[in-house]
């Protein structure tokens, strides 16, 4: 562990305006900070909740930082200082049981934050609680969710990096789940909703395993689901899914298989777009978008967004693919005003 540094904290206290007191570990008698951590890895001992991180990075050389946490969750993009100069950010995580897919592992008590990049340098860090903290709840599929392992990755999973502090992603998506299986499990649904607060974002994007969901039951189910936010003074907004790369021979993705619609010939994101226009909820035409990326990258140059060249996988996305499309929910978010510019990393 790193010696606390009286200058560093007085740098951070003036860059960063640190006023507030730092949180205390479980046992109440020493504060979250620097001493917690290690030149590459940060452990607190904190019970589930939301914390706000804040930062200064750099040092004596010129460095490159970046900041992921718990399950593999970007929090923090490749941050530059240059030589002599300290670089103060802030962010807020969430942290729970389990810590990745709410069906998978529990993974390690409290928040490990792992600190990377080209030329890492942290100086300070203070860890405190949020106390007006806005959710943004991910319901989504494998396509979304925190992956457990390279080279996977989910959008919802980099996601994090795009918020600055007083916004933070609770990522309720898990691999494998259709929009029956969200509503009967248990550990999805009924675990997610009661955590629903009034101005919370909840991102529905469930279709990529409703290949046997007939189209009623489909509706049916979305509209549950948007039902169960509002109940909760939530606020939804109805995803589309990320299209396949899936190329036909004229380099467009006009089937099928790209464009999420099941064996019974249910189209997913047209039946989405109607839910969101007859329940006036917002939508992120997310299928659109990627469509639209891909087709534009062409068949070698999307190769990088999925996992093609890794696992011959067309439907997941690579931790830069998944940064990509995280991107276009980003830009989606502060385009229909969910979430204020000034709460966005745009960058």
């Amino acid at each position: 562990m790193r010696r606390f540094n009286i200058a560093v904290l007085a740098a951070l206290t003036l860059t960063a305006t640190l006023s507030v007191a730092p949180a205390q570990a479980q046992d109440g008698q020493r504060p979250l900070g620097i001493d917690d951590c290690t030149a590459t890895a940060c452990h607190f001992d904190v019970p589930p909740g939301t914390y706000d991180v804040q930062v200064l990075l750099g040092g004596d050389a010129e460095s490159s930082t970046s900041i992921n946490g718990e399950t593999r969750r970007s929090l923090l993009p490749e941050t530059a200082a240059a030589a002599g100069e300290h670089v103060a950010r802030s962010f807020t995580v969430n942290v729970r049981t389990p810590e990745g897919e709410p069906t998978g592992v529990e993974g390690t008590p409290g928040l490990d934050l792992a600190i990377g990049g080209a030329a890492p340098a942290l100086a300070d860090i203070r860890v405190t609680p949020a106390t007006h903290a806005r959710q943004i709840f991910l319901v989504g599929d494998s396509t979304v969710c925190d992956q457990p392992g390279d080279p996977y990755s989910g959008w919802g999973q980099q996601l994090p990096q795009y918020l600055r502090k007083g916004v933070s992603v609770a990522n309720y998506a898990d691999s494998g789940e259709s929009t029956v299986t969200y509503l009967q499990n248990p550990q999805l649904w009924a675990t997610v909703q009661p955590l629903i607060r009034p101005g919370d974002l909840v991102l529905i994007q469930l279709a990529h395993n409703d290949k046997t969901t007939d189209e009623s039951t489909y509706r049916a189910n979305l509209e549950t689901l948007v039902a169960g936010v509002r109940e909760k003074g939530g606020q939804p907004v109805l995803v589309t899914p990320i299209v396949r790369r899936w190329f036909n021979s004229d380099g467009t993705l006009n089937n099928d298989t790209a464009l999420l619609v099941n064996g019974l010939g249910v189209n997913h994101p047209a039946v989405i777009r109607e839910v969101a226009a007859a329940e006036d909820v917002p939508l992120i035409d997310l299928t659109a978008k990627t469509k639209a990326l891909v087709e534009s990258l062409g068949v070698e140059g999307s190769k990088a967004i999925y996992l093609y060249n890794e696992k011959r996988d067309n439907t997941h996305t690579s931790a830069h693919g998944a940064t990509v499309y995280a991107g276009l929910v980003r830009d989606e978010l502060v385009a229909q005003h969910l979430v204020p510019k000034g709460k966005v990393r745009m960058g």
